[in-house]
């Protein structure tokens, strides 16, 4: 969803929704202490698709997991729509800045209750009605399948070339590259601000990666920031492309290329979504 009221005119004036600054990780290695990177800064604008590149070992995912506040080995300044990441609770940083993992862990005994997941921790937390204030009655007590029916996760799934996969299999029976793409479905119903991918279209074919890159490029159109780390050929849907060496981060234009297989239908999808919260 696009920024409104005040966080519109903060990224209307500054451009950026996410910015981070003297990043740093280092690492126990043999006893001693080995830096990864140190002092890597980067700007992220609203809508925007980054693809962050570099040999194996050069720390993308460890750069990823600090942007989301999940790597215990790096530390560094970071805002989201101006506000500073102390502002949060690392709970409430990671629901908007989420990171997707290159292996996916879905937990639960089929794959809609590893989908509403998220859902099930915020009313356990207490925050559910708090986030569907305008649909939920104060009395109503809220389950997870409320916020998130069944025939949301199917559309979703549909949109992204899991039609095959039925609601109610177990996680473990799906393939690689099946949890991986269950694993998006899943943040991307959640709406962060900011998606961080770590080479989710690893375990996947071509045609199944285009619709997985659509799907992220659908997103970023209605405003989510996307942070990608690919290792197959610029697609033509980044704008920017980070390459991470020898702990030197360096920002590039991307090279526009005809991107294939676009659909809608994940943009109508989250029209309904955004309508069944309004």
């Amino acid at each position: 969803m696009l920024p409104t009221g005040s966080q519109a005119v903060w990224c209307w004036i500054t451009q950026y929704v996410f910015s981070a600054s003297n990043v740093s990780c280092v690492v126990p290695v043999d006893g001693e202490q080995r830096t990864i990177f140190s002092g890597l800064s980067v700007d992220m604008k609203l809508g925007e698709i980054v693809d962050l590149v570099g040999p194996s070992g050069s720390g993308k995912s460890s750069l990823l997991t600090a942007f989301a506040r999940l790597n215990p080995n790096a530390n560094g300044d970071f805002q989201l729509e101006g506000r500073s990441a102390s502002e949060f609770t690392p709970q409430q940083w990671r629901s908007q800045v989420a990171y997707l993992p290159q292996k996916p862990v879905l937990i639960g005994s089929s794959v809609a209750e590893a989908i509403r997941l998220p859902f099930t921790l915020a009313i356990r937390a207490g925050e559910g009605k708090q986030g569907f204030g305008k649909k939920w009655s104060s009395g109503k007590s809220l389950k997870p399948a409320d916020l998130l029916p069944d025939d949301r996760i199917r559309a979703t799934l549909d949109a992204i070339g899991c039609a095959d996969i039925d609601l109610g299999r177990a996680p473990h029976d799906l393939s690689g590259g099946q949890a991986a793409r269950v694993s998006l479905a899943r943040t991307l119903l959640t709406s962060p601000k900011v998606l961080l991918a770590d080479e989710v279209d690893a375990g996947l074919d071509d045609e199944n990666a285009d619709k997985v890159a659509s799907i992220m490029a659908q997103a970023a159109e209605r405003g989510m920031t996307v942070i990608r780390i690919r290792h197959r050929p610029p697609d033509g849907r980044a704008t920017r492309i980070l390459t991470l060496a020898n702990g030197v981060l360096q920002s590039a234009n991307a090279p526009r290329t005809t991107a294939t297989n676009d659909s809608n239908d994940f943009a109508a999808q989250s029209d309904s979504m955004q309508g069944a919260q309004a």
